[in-house]
């Protein structure tokens, strides 16, 4: 089945589409796998929403962007570090079941403690640029209401200053047709008004126009 979709993308649709191709991001995937998420969601194709994005949407989440690939980044070391802890650990259980010297087994300890907080510290920052990334898009949606309700209100102002305009015209006509009554009246007067002239002996003589 073909998706289509003439209408609008609404505020709430731009800010899904935002946080699903951020968290694909941050996670590593791919943005056609988000775009086709969203497609899902909102009944759309995944050409219209990479084409939403690319056009209107990315450009205002530049710093979530920069922050979802440094997030994908530690994560990607988190997993590194915790594929090397897993090796450190299987080294540790082959050797205890060997006899070795008490010092080796001291140093194995520290080994795996260093990892063990190595660990707690990425996931401690993981969890501080998830809550640095939410604050952004908060910010970023009340910066977006704003804009819209500037825009309402000239939309408001500009339709107010049409209705007055319209008006002015109304009154301007009515005075343009009244005046050109009356120039037709004068001209109709003129025309039926007779002339006379007095003559010699003091009467007076209707004279033809």
């Amino acid at each position: 089945m073909v998706k289509v979709r003439q209408d609008a993308w609404s505020h709430e649709d731009d800010l899904l589409l935002a946080e699903t191709v951020l968290r694909h991001i941050r996670e590593g995937s791919t943005q056609l796998t988000a775009f086709e998420e969203v497609g899902d969601q909102l009944n759309r194709t995944a050409a219209a929403c990479g084409f939403r994005w690319n056009a209107e949407v990315r450009r205002n989440y530049e710093k979530a962007i920069d922050l979802a690939k440094r997030q994908r980044k530690q994560l990607k070391q988190a997993e590194k570090h915790k594929l090397k802890g897993q090796s450190k650990l299987q080294t540790v259980n082959q050797n205890q079941t060997q006899p070795k010297p008490q010092t080796q087994s001291s140093g194995e300890h520290t080994t795996l403690d260093s990892i063990i907080a190595q660990l707690q510290e990425l996931k401690s920052n993981e969890q501080r640029v998830t809550s640095e990334e939410l604050v952004q898009l908060k910010k970023e949606n009340e910066r977006l209401k704003e804009e819209k309700a500037q825009l309402e209100s000239k939309i408001d102002k500009l339709n107010q200053d049409y209705q007055y305009l319209q008006e002015d015209y109304q009154t301007f006509i009515q005075i343009m047709d009244r005046a050109r009554k009356m120039v037709v009246l004068d001209e109709d007067q003129s025309l039926s008004s007779p002339a006379f002239q007095m003559e010699k002996n003091g009467n007076l003589r209707q004279i033809a126009k």
